[in-house]
């Protein structure tokens, strides 16, 4: 997905399209954590609560990564 770097006051920043939001929870006002990698940047919810929803997610793909995959098949 490409997103072009905006005009915004007396600062740059990107809009993030609502469905992006709406699929990973987020809405105005949260706070989001941006580090920088040697890929590019990376954009990461700090909510406590979506890193723990997440950390619960991996934990059971997983443990249920056979059964994941017979699903997708």
């Amino acid at each position: 997905m490409n997103i072009t770097i905006r005009k915004i006051g007396n600062s740059e920043g990107i809009i993030i399209p609502k469905e992006v939001l709406d699929r990973l929870g987020l809405k105005a006002g949260d706070i989001v954590e941006l580090t920088e990698n040697q890929d590019g940047l990376l954009l990461r919810s700090t909510d406590d609560d979506f890193a723990r929803q997440i950390a619960h997610a991996e934990r059971f793909m997983e443990k249920y990564k056979t059964a994941l995959k017979k699903l997708a098949e």
